[in-house]
């Protein structure tokens, strides 16, 4: 058996701010910090150890990376980091607040956005996505992987080549592997792994700063996943759930 653990970010600052983030670079907040904290210090209470890890290039992802390796005294692991781990493009929505976007567009129309799997958001302008290219974490990339708005598909597809080429290969050599990385990312992740349909995906939400345990078999599909907090697994059916995927006090919880 193969484990792999999955962690979102703790809470950001636009998180807080209930606005839509996507590629924008915004750091924790000190519940954030806190959040991150507490993941490693959970993880190291039950024994986990790693041997790579895996995160995006925004920094709330590899913030909460760094500080779940001190924790765990395994800040002298490698890292790989991976813009096909950045969290969905947002489009011409990021740094807007939910709300103002909600009451311009309508409910309808905002859901679709954020919770259907091919519907995408506004894109960025010419001179925003030129402004994205200009951004020295992306100096080795192609201007057509810079994405103007994305789906939850695009996500998925992108998240996929880096799952196949990088992280299939380590769990298949038996490498403990943790990645850190963002809702939509992690959704991917986890719609792929479960097989799960495109209106299965629609209200499942990741919650900050909780690992997400995954048991593998040898052919890579899962056995079962569960949550883990300081008491162990946590059971399924016995956490509230909510819509907001963005909200991190609010969040769907699988079994």
């Amino acid at each position: 058996m193969k484990k792999l653990v999955f962690i979102r970010h703790g809470q950001s600052l636009y998180n807080l701010e209930n606005r839509f983030t996507g590629w924008q670079d915004i750091d924790l907040t000190d519940n954030g910090l806190n959040e991150a904290r507490e993941a490693g210090m959970v993880l190291k209470k039950h024994g986990y150890i790693f041997d790579v890890a895996h995160t995006s290039l925004l920094k709330r992802a590899i913030r909460t990376l760094w500080i779940i390796l001190h924790e765990m005294d395994l800040m002298w692991i490698p890292v790989q980091k991976s813009w096909r781990l950045n969290e969905r493009h947002y489009g011409a929505l990021e740094g807007m607040n939910k709300d103002q976007i909600m009451a311009r567009f309508g409910e309808e129309q905002v859901n679709l956005w954020r919770r259907s799997t091919n519907e995408r958001p506004p894109a960025i302008s010419l001179k925003d996505h030129q402004h994205v290219l200009s951004d020295p974490k992306y100096q080795d990339l192609n201007d057509i992987d810079i994405p103007f708005t994305e789906s939850l598909k695009d996500t998925e597809e992108r998240v996929l080549v880096y799952w196949h080429g990088q992280i299939v290969p380590s769990l298949k050599q038996n490498r403990r592997m943790l990645v850190s990385a963002h809702g939509n990312t992690l959704r991917a992740l986890v719609k792929y792994l479960d097989n799960l349909p495109d209106d299965g995906v629609m209200s499942l939400n990741i919650p900050n700063g909780i690992p997400l345990i995954y048991e593998l078999n040898d052919d890579l599909k899962p056995i079962r996943h569960y949550y883990l907090c300081e008491d162990g697994e946590i059971p399924e059916g016995t956490i509230p759930q909510h819509m907001d995927l963005d909200d991190p006090e609010n969040c769907e919880w699988i079994g």
